[in-house]
């Protein structure tokens, strides 16, 4: 995902009209497609104002979980010289809402494209800052799990979500983030991918979203 050309020295953080507008249909998007994965409505028996209610829990968790994900990979991408925009993938976009629709989710809304001279290494950084990201936002979520009612649910969503990003990105496979680290350094991408994987899978499969 990246072409050679010459280095760059711009730091500033700077988003393009299109940018923004791939940003933002990529957020509602994903939001959608996991409101439908948690509430399938469309199956029948979910309440409209459950099925609503899950779409703004959503638009908070997913939406920050990939946002911030997006974004750490634009910051370190420009931190080491590169030019960075995020492109929406309207396919995948597609994809993600008629998986959900019948109960699976690929969640591949785009990526940050960057170019510039960049090496391997400084490469994986790039695509380890995304997965990185939800680990953090992962343990910022996790306190709000003590509380009752909506907060706990926002908590329980939250790490839910930002494990599942982290996982699925770290798969060494196609332009997942995982691939970028895997042909870096495969003891990194191990040290990394096991443990993210292994606590994805435990909350995942016994504690659910919510």
């Amino acid at each position: 995902m990246s072409v050679e050309t010459n280095r760059r020295s711009e730091t500033e953080l700077t988003f393009s009209d299109r940018e923004l507008i791939d940003l933002a249909l990529a957020w509602v998007t994903l939001s959608v497609a996991f409101a439908l994965l948690f509430a399938p409505i469309h199956r029948g028996g979910i309440d409209v104002g459950y099925f609503l209610a899950m779409v703004a829990l959503s638009f908070v968790t997913v939406g920050v979980a990939f946002l911030l994900h997006e974004l750490a990979h634009k910051v370190v991408a420009i931190e080491h010289g590169q030019i960075a925009e995020f492109r929406a993938d309207y396919q995948m976009l597609f994809l993600a809402l008629m998986g959900a629709l019948v109960g699976f989710l690929f969640a591949a809304p785009g990526a940050v494209y960057h170019r510039g001279q960049i090496s391997q290494r400084e490469n994986a950084m790039v695509a380890l800052a995304g997965p990185i990201t939800n680990h953090l936002l992962a343990l910022m979520f996790l306190p709000l799990m003590i509380f009752p009612g909506i907060v706990g649910t926002v908590g329980q969503m939250g790490v839910w979500i930002n494990l599942f990003l982290a996982a699925f990105n770290m798969i060494p496979f196609g332009p997942l983030d995982g691939k970028s680290v895997y042909d870096w350094h495969k003891g990194v991408f191990l040290a990394v991918f096991v443990p993210t994987a292994l606590v994805a899978g435990y909350v995942i499969v016994f504690v659910g979203p919510f």
